[in-house]
């Protein structure tokens, strides 16, 4: 195990729109606030998103194994933002649903926003930390430094 001991910092309420992408929205704001390690809470819908629900394959290299959903439908989810080399990075996962269908896993591949999402980021001060590439599992991995 790592880990490094830190203390609350800013928090940051947004609200995104329709039709505007998680990742980008979030990552932008976060470079824009100059946020090097956050918690993200996010509570709203998404209109479409193609979310990781676990590895495909695990070696040589973890493969991602999609799932897409097309809503719109409700969304709730926890992240964190660490930055990498091109500067700060959400990894978010969430449950997403419609009627009596659930997905659990991490969004990526244009999360879209349907009507409204909002973002509380709660940032964490103090901590050194950030995402560097692992060859060996193909992942952008946290770590402390």
């Amino acid at each position: 195990m790592e880990y490094s001991v830190g203390k609350t910092g800013r928090i940051i309420a947004a609200r995104l729109f329709e039709g505007e992408d998680l990742y980008e929205a979030i990552e932008t704001l976060a470079k824009k606030e100059n946020l090097k390690s956050a918690a993200v809470l996010i509570t709203g819908g998404f209109r479409k998103a193609s979310v990781v629900v676990g590895p495909k394959e695990e070696k040589p290299k973890i493969v991602g194994n999609y799932r897409d959903f097309a809503g719109p439908g409700e969304v709730l989810g926890v992240g964190t933002i660490y930055c990498d080399s091109e500067g700060p990075k959400l990894h978010i996962h969430t449950a997403i649903g419609k009627g009596d269908e659930a997905v659990v896993g991490c969004p990526r591949g244009g999360a879209k926003i349907f009507l409204i999402l909002e973002v509380t980021i709660i940032e964490i001060e103090g901590i050194e930390a950030g995402r560097k590439f692992d060859k060996d599992t193909g992942l952008n991995l946290l770590r402390f430094k």
